[in-house]
C-alpha cells in the first residue's frame, strides 16, 4: 500500500484544516487506517483511525469532539477534519495502512505538516 498525504498548513487557533492520505496498491477493505502525528521533541502519537470495511471509528483523547476521521471508498482516500485546532496541535501529521489482524501499521506515508498560531 501507497500513502500519500496532503492538506497541512498553516492556521490560526480555533480554526480548521482538513487532512486527505490517498492510497494506492492493494485493496483496501482489509486494512485500518490511520492518522498518527509527532510534534517537535515529541514521540509519535495515535489521532484516529478508521477500519476501511465497515468504518468504525477510534480516537485518542485529544482529538475526540474535535477531529473527525472518515474514508472515501471511490476515490481510495482517507480524510481527517480538524476543527477548533490548537497550538498543541501544531505537528508533522502521518497517515498509516495496518490489515486489521496486525498489531502495528506498516504501511506509512510521507507527512503534512500542521501549524497551529495562537
Amino acid at each position: 500500500v501507497q500513502l500519500q498525504a496532503s492538506g497541512g498548513g498553516l492556521v490560526q487557533a480555533g480554526g480548521s484544516l482538513r487532512l486527505s492520505c490517498a492510497a494506492s496498491g492493494r485493496t483496501l477493505s482489509s486494512y485500518i487506517m490511520g492518522w498518527f502525528r509527532q510534534a517537535p521533541g515529541m514521540e509519535r502519537e495515535f489521532v484516529a483511525s478508521i477500519r476501511w470495511s465497515v468504518g468504525s471509528t477510534a480516537y485518542a483523547d485529544s482529538a475526540e469532539g474535535r477531529f473527525t476521521i472518515s474514508r472515501d471508498n471511490r476515490k481510495r482516500t482517507v480524510a481527517l477534519q480538524m476543527n477548533s485546532l490548537k497550538p498543541e496541535d501544531t505537528a508533522v501529521y502521518y497517515c498509516a495502512a495496518k490489515a486489521f489482524y496486525s498489531d502495528s501499521y506498516l504501511y506509512w506515508g510521507q507527512g503534512t505538516l500542521v501549524t497551529v498560531s495562537s
